[in-house]
Parts: C-alpha cells; structure tokens; sequence
C-alpha cells in the first residue's frame, strides 16, 4: 500500500489542477462574453466577480491550482477575442 500512496497523491494534484483549470475557462468564458453586450453596471458587476475569485484562489488555493484558473481564464480570453465565423461558413 505504501507503494501506490505517492502515485494516488499525485493522481489527486493533477486532477485537482485540470478541475481548476476547467472551471477557470467556464469562469472566464461567462465574464469574458457576457461582458461585450451588457450595461455598465453588469460590467462593473462581472469584473469585480471574476477579479475577487481569482484574488481568493490566489490567498486560499495552493500555486498550482491558481496557476491552472489562470491559464483557463486566459485561454477563455483569448478565444473571446478571436472574430466570429459567419453562420453559413463551414470547413
């Protein structure tokens, strides 16, 4: 049993990162495009959210899962940022 504990724990960091990296692009994904079309007290409203959760994660979550929020919420803000395809195009 001894032998398999380190392997479980890491198992357990790994998944711990990818869940924070998901929910950090399903965050910055939800703030990111309902920013483009909303009033300024939603926008208001969006940034300080996303901004406190990413302040909060930074004081309560370990490095590596706030790094891995942090790279889903870029990631998600960079896809924000690419243009629409029109709705006929297709590959």
């Amino acid at each position: 049993m001894d032998q398999v504990m380190p392997y479980i724990v890491l198992l357990g960091y790994l998944l711990r990162a990818l869940g924070f990296l998901v929910v950090g692009f399903a965050a910055g994904h939800l703030a990111f495009d309902n920013f483009k079309n909303s009033e300024w007290q939603v926008k208001i409203a969006l940034a300080l959210g996303f901004f406190g959760l990413l302040i909060g994660l930074t004081d309560f979550a370990s490095p590596g899962s706030a790094g891995a929020f942090a790279l889903g919420a870029g990631g998600a803000y960079f896809m924000s940022m690419m243009p629409a395809k029109p709705a006929g195009e297709s590959k």
